[in-house]
């Protein structure tokens, strides 16, 4: 689950890969198999600056500044993109993906990884038993990156649980995979389809456009416009599509309301999605989240229950509000925040450290964590562990 918001870091900067949490597939890099509550340093990325980070569900992505790819953690479905997969085919440390070049932007969903290129097409790996590769067939992996059947001019790309999402450079918005809670915003609910559609317009009329950003969590996908309002669609279980209901599904767009239900959600420069819930990052630095709150994944100073509209962050240990945030990013049930000139904030659940805070207790309001970097220009959140760039 990537964390949109991530901007590419100056080619000044030293090389370096920090990540806490679970580690039992080694998607911290570190070389070992033993979960971190404080961040430690992913080995062995020296090609070039890291200019961008991704999490899946146990494997990690950081995209370098010569426009190749470094993989490590759970390869079981052949998601690092090396040839490899199966029992035994983890890697404890960064290797390349292998025949990637120019590579732009980057995506990890839980099982398979996306890869956009400067021309505009898109490459996929790992598992396809939904569709999610995009090669139009449906069932078994694929270890090596393979492009998307008859995808051109993407601009963005984002991976959810097993479905995946392309921003075209026409501010429309491509879909394909798992469509069990109509998550490919296509108007139906149930099957899967293997080969990129459009996601339709709210009440499905026409298509949906004028995107500028996009985002994926578990079961739902994400748009946010450039008028600064925000699109939701697919899994509405916990209220995530922040729509003011909770239950059933949507399979096309809602608009996401603003905070109690008042008017619409606006001013947003970046959105992220959890397992059931979201983030939106406001223009004016502050953050607004939705859908489930059973971990404190909401950072409201309360923990259970569920928000179908947005609410406001509170600040680090419930006092005032978030502000001065750069960078948003959300795991399966925790939420991660970079202000401006640091630290890294997180909160939600923590039973294997992936707050980085040095506990395993799960948190309701921002702690403030200290990273060892001098800069962060890209965050993610894996499913029980977070990265940081």
């Amino acid at each position: 689950m990537a964390g949109l918001g991530s901007v590419p870091a100056s080619a000044a900067q030293a090389i370096r890969v920090k990540s806490w949490g679970a580690n039992d597939s080694g998607q911290l890099g570190d070389a070992t198999t033993t979960d971190r509550h404080t961040p430690v340093t992913a080995a062995g990325v020296t090609a070039a600056d890291v200019t961008a980070v991704s999490a899946g569900l146990a494997h990690s992505l950081a995209l370098l500044a010569n426009g190749t790819i470094e993989a490590w953690g759970d390869n079981a479905a052949g998601q690092l993109g090396d040839g490899t997969s199966g029992v035994g085919a983890d890697k404890l440390t960064p290797g390349t993906v292998t025949g990637l070049l120019s590579v732009r932007s980057i995506a990890a969903g839980d099982f398979f990884s996306l890869a956009r290129l400067g021309n505009g097409t898109v490459q996929a790996w790992g598992d396809n038993s939904n569709g999610q590769l995009g090669n139009g067939m449906v069932g078994g992996i694929n270890p090596l990156p393979a492009p998307v059947t008859g995808l051109t001019g993407a601009v963005a790309v984002a991976a959810g649980q097993d479905f995946a999402l392309a921003l075209l450079s026409n501010g429309t918005v491509r879909a394909w995979g798992a469509n069990n809670e109509g998550q490919l915003g296509s108007g139906a609910i149930g099957g899967s389809n293997p080969v990129p559609a459009p996601v339709v317009g709210p009440g499905g009329v026409g298509v949906l456009s004028n995107v500028k950003a996009i985002a994926a969590a578990d079961d739902m996908g994400i748009a946010l416009l450039n008028d600064g309002t925000v699109r939701t669609w697919g899994d509405n279980d916990f209220g995530q599509l922040g729509n003011s209901t909770v239950g059933g599904d949507f399979p096309t767009p809602v608009t996401v309301l603003g905070v109690g239900g008042v008017g619409v959600l606006n001013n947003v420069k970046a959105v992220a999605g959890g397992s059931n819930f979201a983030m939106a990052l406001l223009n004016a630095g502050t953050v607004r989240t939705w859908g489930s709150n059973g971990s404190g994944q909401l950072g409201i100073g309360a923990t259970g229950g569920n928000s179908a509209t947005p609410v406001a962050v509170l600040g680090v240990g419930g006092v005032g509000v978030l502000s001065d945030v750069a960078l948003i990013a959300a795991g399966d049930l925790h939420s991660i925040a970079y202000q401006t000139n640091g630290p890294v904030n997180t909160w939600g659940a923590n039973g294997t450290g992936q707050l980085g805070d040095g506990s395993t207790t799960t948190r309701n309001t921002p702690v403030g964590i200290r990273t060892g970097i001098l800069g962060v220009e890209s965050i993610a959140g894996g499913s029980v562990f977070s990265i940081a760039a």
